[in-house]
């Protein structure tokens, strides 16, 4: 899964548990609007995947393999797999 191997790539050594994972059809709203990500300050990755089915995969293989924060969810016809190092500003 290229996805993840992005996302992982990303976060690097950062302890997993100070990330929150998720998917969304608009990935940019979904973190500086829903999750309050600052845009310009914030350490945070999306990336496009082919269908719903794989955004929904790749989320449930990082929540269940790594102490990720987050949840399923997405919305309708999820194509975004996203992530965020969480803040005191951020909103989960």
């Amino acid at each position: 899964m290229e996805a993840t191997s992005k996302i992982l790539n990303y976060i690097g050594h950062d302890p997993k548990q100070n990330w929150y994972v998720g998917i969304a059809t608009d990935p940019r709203s979904r973190l500086f609007h829903d999750h309050n990500v600052s845009e310009t300050q914030g350490h945070w990755i999306y990336i496009p995947v082919g269908s719903e089915q794989a955004a929904r995969a790749i989320e449930k293989y990082l929540l269940t393999s790594f102490p990720f924060r987050g949840g399923t969810g997405g919305g309708i016809n999820p194509r975004y797999v996203y992530a965020y190092r969480m803040t005191w500003s951020t909103v989960q």
